[in-house]
């Protein structure tokens, strides 16, 4: 086990979500964050861009959330001047090229100035990350051997995002999960929610017409979800977005079975992609 070597208190590396209401999230990432300090031998800590300063402390072992805005007023008037922030991010999101760079640039104004390095994201493109379509096919898979069934109907759902270069993403990990599966394997593209437009129309069909569908196609053939999702929250996690989606279609067709893998940030492969993403800075 590597030792976490004491804080640099002019360096700060942070590792960044997008933040939840629900407090497993926040503990998740705390755990990636605590997981992550000890691959790579240096203190990081999790941080999120909005909303979990609205979780009671008394829900997260009395520890309050922090977000991105306040911890970076603490850290620079803790006299930081180098950051270093690692994104749980799949694609290049408006939160790393526009709500970040311009955060920190009006704290420069007010603090004086400071370095700041964003590493890539999880799924940069084109390249792509292979170690990610190991960890949705290794949870698609644990998913199938514990439900003893064959994979006939793959799901891979994501969020849904205004942006085609986000939704691209998912496109290419399909693309690579279709040449893991067997031939007798339909993988199939679906997006939680997505804005109203023909201009948004990249995002693809809505998770719920998909279910909905192979319900109508075959309400017997089992459906596995690969969840395109970091941690749980108001989407992914229990009694979430993803799960009432589910329990509507159930409602309507009760003998079709439909199962939900465990999410990206349960996999033991995140931590080294992170790593890897703080090694090439």
């Amino acid at each position: 086990m590597n030792k976490i070597a004491p804080a640099c208190p002019s360096r700060a590396i942070l590792l960044v979500d997008n933040g939840s209401s629900r407090p497993e999230s926040t503990l998740s990432l705390r755990r990636i964050a605590s997981q992550l300090a000890v691959r790579i031998g240096q203190p990081v800590q999790p941080v999120s861009l909005l909303h979990a300063e609205c979780i009671p402390a008394a829900q997260l072992g009395g520890q309050p959330a922090e977000i991105l805005e306040a911890a970076l007023h603490r850290l620079l008037y803790d006299g930081v001047r180098e950051l270093i922030i690692l994104p749980l991010f799949f694609g290049r999101s408006a939160a790393l090229t526009q709500f970040i760079p311009e955060m920190v640039s009006r704290l420069v104004a007010q603090r004086g100035p400071v370095e700041l390095t964003i590493a890539p994201e999880l799924c940069p493109l084109p390249p792509g990350e292979p170690l990610l379509v190991e960890i949705l096919a290794d949870q698609v898979g644990a998913t199938m051997q514990a439900a003893g069934i064959i994979p006939q109907r793959v799901v891979l759902v994501d969020h849904g995002s205004p942006l085609p270069q986000v939704t691209a993403v998912r496109h290419w990990l399909a693309g690579r999960l279709r040449l893991r599966f067997s031939a007798q394997t339909e993988l199939i593209e679906a997006v939680m929610e997505r804005r109203p437009g023909p201009e948004y129309d990249f995002n693809g069909p809505l998770l719920e017409e998909i279910l909905e569908r192979l319900a109508a196609q075959d309400a017997q053939i089992p459906i596995v979800l690969a969840m395109l999702f970091i941690s749980p929250g108001r989407h992914a996690g229990p009694h979430g977005d993803i799960a009432q989606i589910c329990a509507r279609i159930k409602a309507r067709h009760p003998s079709l079975p439909i199962l939900i893998s465990p999410l990206v940030g349960e996999h033991p492969t995140l931590i080294e992609i992170l790593a890897q993403r703080f090694a090439a800075l």
